[in-house]
């Protein structure tokens, strides 16, 4: 194992570091704001810096708008689910499949219903003392924050292309 990694494998390149940099750089700016924001869930945006870095801007801004948009109809759907029904499993289950539909319907990517259905399970199944609307107004803050801050490190600090993709 050792050898391995003294000989420096074909994967482990500068671009291979600079991604690992820029993405350790864009999760860490995101918890450290979302600390000093003392948001209740801050690690979301850490979560949700490191989900959406990709190798291009215009990858990254594609991500984050089906992010964006699963995570908004999954809080709405989830606080409302759980204000009248609580954590009852089979109307999350019912949500889950809402969401399913109305992410087809909308003719968005099945990455939007996961984000969706990843956002309904966190606002209606844990257990949390403050409210369901709550939940979903901080939620949707901690991932939007996480998503502003992986786009404007993309931004600012975006990947180069390897040396063969250039010729």
């Amino acid at each position: 194992m050792v050898d391995w990694i003294v000989t420096n494998p074909a994967g482990l390149n500068r671009q291979t570091l600079e991604n690992a940099a820029r993405t350790a750089a864009a999760a860490t700016l995101a918890a450290l704001l979302s600390r000093l924001l003392r948001l209740p869930e801050g690690w979301w945006a850490a979560v949700s810096a490191m989900v959406v870095m990709q190798s291009t801007l215009r990858a990254s801004l594609s991500i984050s708008i089906l992010r964006l948009i699963g995570t908004a109809m999954g809080v709405a759907l989830g606080a409302l689910l759980a204000v009248y029904f609580g954590a009852n499993m089979y109307v999350f289950g019912a949500g889950v499949f809402l969401l399913g539909l109305l992410t087809a319907a909308l003719h968005l990517e099945r990455a939007a219903f996961r984000f969706a259905g990843i956002a309904l399970a966190i606002v209606m199944l844990v257990v949390r003392a403050q409210s369901p609307w709550t939940i979903a107004v901080h939620r949707f803050l901690e991932v939007s924050l996480g998503i502003v801050l992986g786009l404007l490190v993309t931004l600012v600090w975006p990947e180069r292309a390897s040396p063969a993709a250039r010729n």
